[in-house]
């Protein structure tokens, strides 16, 4: 499986994120995420899920998460 290519991460303020080890770090959470989601993908579909429903399950997952360091 390849891996995919990340953006050029930025802030809310469009300045780049340039630390090293703030990229390496995402890089190495989305490595652990596609991973992880390819596993689940391949799971449910040995177990005859429809394909489309786990990926429109999977975008449900994402869509979902919270940002709890939303400013107010």
């Amino acid at each position: 499986m390849s891996k995919t290519t990340l953006p050029t991460w930025i802030r809310d303020d469009k300045s780049i994120v340039a630390c090293t080890e703030k990229i390496r770090v995402m890089k190495e959470n989305f490595d652990e995420i596609q991973q992880i989601t390819q596993d689940a993908f391949e799971d449910g579909l040995l177990m005859e899920v429809s394909e489309q429903q786990m990926r429109e399950a999977l975008h449900a997952l994402v869509d979902s998460l919270v940002n709890p360091y939303a400013k107010k």
